[in-house]
């Protein structure tokens, strides 16, 4: 039996940006790529996404003093 944890309630949502997406992102924050935090492509939250090294990932969290906050990671080999 296998358990999708992107199904509980303390993992909040993943999506993996496109390209103009991402450009967008790195636009906004006048930021480069590599500037972006990191999350592993063997994440458990990014199991069951198609990821490879290089993308970005949207994370939204609830918060309770913003209602919600979004995050981005670009996606590295462990």
């Amino acid at each position: 039996m296998a358990i999708d944890i992107t199904d509980h309630e303390a993992v909040p949502d993943h999506r993996k940006l496109d390209e103009d997406e991402v450009e967008e992102v790195l636009e906004k924050f006048e930021i480069e790529q590599h500037d972006l935090p990191k999350i592993e492509r063997t994440d458990a939250a990014l199991k069951q996404m198609d990821v490879e090294v290089g993308d970005v990932i949207e994370i939204v969290r609830d918060s309770p003093t913003a209602g919600e906050t979004t995050y981005y990671r670009t996606v590295i080999e462990r």
